[in-house]
């Protein structure tokens, strides 16, 4: 255990109601589908352990699997932890540092929460020591060179509260616990360096998909005009890019397998 993290246990518990998400829009909802087809089947049957990256208040994880996980949640912010009511252990730590015995867990998942840490390689590095041989290694993150991407990372932190607030109709964005949370976008958030590291350390891709930013789909259902000129915006930065690339490509999925023989993966 890591010195100076405080740890809280819902004994016996495995699921309260309520853990899951909503289904996000759009591309992001039929990637997720095949991200939890995969987990579902390449997950051992029974009892499964599940270390959750900066987990919140609810999970990305089907409901069918959470029922039958003992689920270790890790996260910065006390609000956070306070909020979550399904995972069995709560620990108030740092991912980049936490450590936990190797070969713990059978999936390592890190939803939309690497594009915050100044030191993505030593979170990783976590997650590789952390898992079992033939675990998984679920992460979700913005894409930093689409569109949404940029201005995620080029705009004060204050345009993205207002965004959250006035755009997305999120009544509490910015507030303690709430997103959205301030972005660093270390070099290892592309997809491409991702997938490189963690092959150089053992891991093979099971699943890999970049997909069409759900902030897009909501925003034709609540603001139909400004999405409209938004896609023609778009249409036409992706024509100048000769369509080699979409910048509306906002998101992306990747499910790592960690093989049997890892040698590199603690290091």
């Amino acid at each position: 255990m890591t010195e100076g993290v405080t740890v809280y246990s819902h004994a016996g518990v495995h699921c309260l109601s309520g853990p899951e998400t909503s289904v996000p829009p759009g591309e992001a909802a039929e990637s997720l589908a095949a991200v939890h087809a995969i987990v579902s089947d390449h997950l051992p049957p029974g009892e499964v352990a599940i270390y959750e990256a900066g987990g919140g208040a609810a999970s990305y994880l089907p409901g069918a699997l959470l029922r039958r996980a003992q689920v270790t949640v890790v996260d910065l912010d006390p609000t956070q932890i306070a909020n979550n009511a399904y995972a069995a252990t709560l620990i108030r730590g740092d991912v980049q540092t936490h450590r936990f015995p190797p070969g713990r867990f059978d999936l390592v998942t890190c939803y939309n929460v690497i594009e915050h840490l100044p030191d993505v390689e030593a979170a990783l590095v976590r997650f590789c020591e952390a898992l079992k041989p033939g675990g998984l290694l679920l992460i979700a993150a913005p894409h930093p060179r689409s569109l949404s991407g940029l201005v995620t990372r080029y705009s004060p932190h204050g345009f993205h509260v207002w965004f959250y607030r006035h755009i997305r109709g999120h009544a509490r964005a910015g507030e303690p616990g709430e997103p959205p949370f301030p972005v660093h976008y270390h070099p290892l958030v592309l997809p491409r360096r991702l997938v490189a590291f963690a092959e150089a350390r053992g891991f093979e891709v099971m699943y890999e998909r970049v997909y069409e930013s759900p902030r897009y789909p909501e925003m034709r259902t609540r603001r139909p005009w400004m999405a409209a000129l938004l896609d023609r915006a778009t249409d036409g930065m992706n024509l100048a890019f000769a369509r080699r690339i979409n910048v509306r490509h906002g998101d992306y999925h990747l499910v790592l397998r960690k093989r049997a023989a890892s040698g590199r993966a603690g290091t």
